[in-house]
């Protein structure tokens, strides 16, 4: 498909719940309402939909690689039973102290999108539901969005208190595509 633009998504948290155990298998991914229909929207209007997401569970041990496909086989296959689809997902394995450049909130996810799409970052909507993603937006160029889903909540009170500012702040996924007026 050829995409007129891009939107680029957190995975926990902002398209299926989160946990504090961690989403280890595909019966643990549970989408949050409104969100594959907001996915397809987007699909539907030449948008495509980027995931990039930290996964430290591969890192401490406790999924593989191979556990990792299986979840997003499950995602994208829901995703394409509401009708949308995932252009990519770009994942980090590490761990927060691996000190790599493709953890966020350091910018290296945003910077592989760019350049395997061809694309500048400047202006496309990054939505997520914590500091880290919102960090990583802001350093790369995009658009940082904060959904109030997952760990948005906290995020939100925890930006009061934060030197970013101007971060637009969404209900859910589907808020967002609706703010689009598409």
């Amino acid at each position: 498909m050829d995409f007129q633009r891009f939107i680029l998504l957190d995975r926990d948290g902002v398209i299926n719940e989160d946990s504090p155990h961690y989403i280890r298998s595909p019966a643990e991914w549970i989408p949050i309402p409104g969100s594959l229909e907001a996915i397809a929207t987007f699909t539907q209007k030449r948008i495509g939909v980027v995931i990039l997401t930290n996964q430290s569970t591969i890192g401490r041990g406790f999924m593989t690689e191979s556990d990792l496909d299986s979840i997003h086989q499950c995602m994208r296959h829901a995703v394409e039973q509401a009708g949308g689809r995932i252009a990519a997902i770009y994942h980090c394995p590490h761990t927060p102290e691996a000190g790599c450049d493709c953890r966020k909130p350091k910018p290296g996810l945003f910077l592989r999108f760019a350049q395997d799409f061809g694309v500048p970052l400047d202006g496309i909507p990054a939505i997520g539901d914590s500091l880290r993603d919102l960090e990583a937006a802001l350093h790369s160029g995009a658009r940082p969005v904060l959904v109030l889903t997952g760990h948005g909540q906290e995020t939100r009170a925890a930006l009061a208190r934060s030197t970013l500012e101007g971060i637009e702040i969404q209900p859910d996924l589907a808020a967002f595509a609706a703010s689009l007026g598409i």
